[in-house]
């Protein structure tokens, strides 16, 4: 689909090689309590040590806004990351990004050597993708590898800017991977094609639900919007998760999958509860009959039931939001439901990020999907159709 050059395409014996990862791991008291982003980077890192480059990581790491938080520094990265990979990730201090120490540390290095930038973020210009920057960047390289598939919907410095100033600009490992599941997954499926939506918002999903509908074979709702689609249907749902202005658009996307002969599957039953806390009273009723001052916290256990069928048959899936506040083990069931049924069908199972990707991992299913995807919002933006500034600014093959 997407015919990018990959660092499989190419040597870097002796060159610089700035690679863009995604780093953006959680801290704790300067302690990374999640290495999945960190591991996933390694084989990029590794076959770029094997050719004998010279490595300089990039990232950023949550929200600075422009300001040197040191809290936010990617220190405790460049400790993790020399333990990972058994040498020394030189990190170089600089609260400008590409600083003296960024410069002495890249001409002082030896083939095979890797050095680590500080937070991109720290400079206000990165979200704005301010050529001076991406210069500056580019200055200190002489090939770019993107690696960093969770920011690839946003067009900054570090992953689309920098392009525009180096000859070579390829993909890495971890992107192809994604690129190659999910671009494949919307554009050239194996059927039957199934796609599961959670969340809590229709008007997040509105892209995607378009865009799915055009393509997939059975379309299932759960989690907090598909209460919209209920009301529009004009069922009561209580206190339930609500959108009055997008009451209109459910009907149409009904009356959509009607005219694509798509399988709408929406809920039959819910959980309902009478406060939002996992102590609420509980009771399973009819999806359109929740009762006032109550609301749905997940998908009740006949749709689970059913949803559950509907992947037993499939050859793809693709999804995306949890069936319910699966944060609570009282409303956890609906999505464990789908996520077991999801591990015991032989269909290719990819997980878009995100909360879908969490949930599947903390009920423990995560190694039993084809793919569970590192960016929430650039694999919804993907499923939307869209073209990703950081996956097309790369050079083609």
């Amino acid at each position: 689909m997407l015919n990018k050059k990959s660092v499989d395409d190419i040597n870097v014996k002796g060159k610089r090689v700035l690679v863009r990862c995604d780093f953006n791991v959680p801290l704790i008291d300067g302690k990374i309590t999640d290495e999945n982003r960190l591991v996933a980077a390694l084989p990029t890192i590794k076959k770029l040590i094997a050719d004998g480059g010279k490595i300089i990581l990039c990232s950023h790491l949550g929200k600075p806004k422009g300001e040197p938080k040191p809290e936010l520094s990617l220190a405790p990265v460049a400790v993790r990351l020399s333990e990972l990979l058994g040498q020394e990730v030189k990190f170089a201090a600089d609260a400008e990004v590409v600083g003296e120490n960024a410069k002495a540390a890249v001409a002082a290095m030896n083939d095979g050597d890797i050095v680590l930038l500080e937070n991109t973020r720290y400079r206000a210009e990165e979200t704005k993708n301010g050529e001076a920057f991406s210069k500056e960047l580019a200055s200190l390289c002489d090939v770019f590898v993107n690696d960093a598939f969770g920011t690839a919907h946003r067009a900054h410095c570090s992953n689309v800017g920098v392009t525009q100033f180096v000859d070579t600009a390829v993909v890495g490992y971890l992107m192809q991977k994604e690129i190659d599941f999910l671009g494949n997954a919307v554009e050239n499926p194996e059927r039957p094609f199934v796609a599961i939506l959670g969340g809590s918002k229709v008007s997040s999903k509105i892209s995607v639900i378009n865009n799915l509908l055009e393509k997939v074979d059975t379309l299932i709702i759960g989690g907090g919007m598909c209460f919209t689609f209920t009301k529009a249907q004009g069922g009561n749902v209580g206190k339930s998760l609500l959108e009055e202005d997008y009451l209109q658009y459910a009907l149409d996307m009904i009356e959509k999958a009607k005219e694509k002969g798509v399988k709408l599957l929406l809920p039959v039953d819910a959980v309902a509860a009478d406060e939002f806390s996992n102590d609420a009273n509980i009771k399973v009723v009819p999806q359109n009959e929740i009762p006032e001052g109550w609301m749905g916290l997940d998908i009740g256990p006949e749709t689970a039931k059913l949803y559950a069928e509907a992947v037993k048959s499939a050859k793809t899936v693709v999804w995306n939001g949890p069936m319910g506040c699966f944060e609570m083990p009282n409303f956890a069931n609906g999505t464990e439901t789908v996520a077991k049924a999801l591990s015991e069908t032989d269909a290719v199972t990819i997980i878009g990020g995100g909360d879908s990707a969490a949930a599947v991992n903390q009920l423990g299913y995560g190694d039993k999907m084809t793919h569970i995807s590192t960016g929430g919002g650039a694999s919804l933006e993907f499923l939307e159709g869209k073209e990703l500034p950081g996956v097309a600014a790369a050079n083609d093959k």
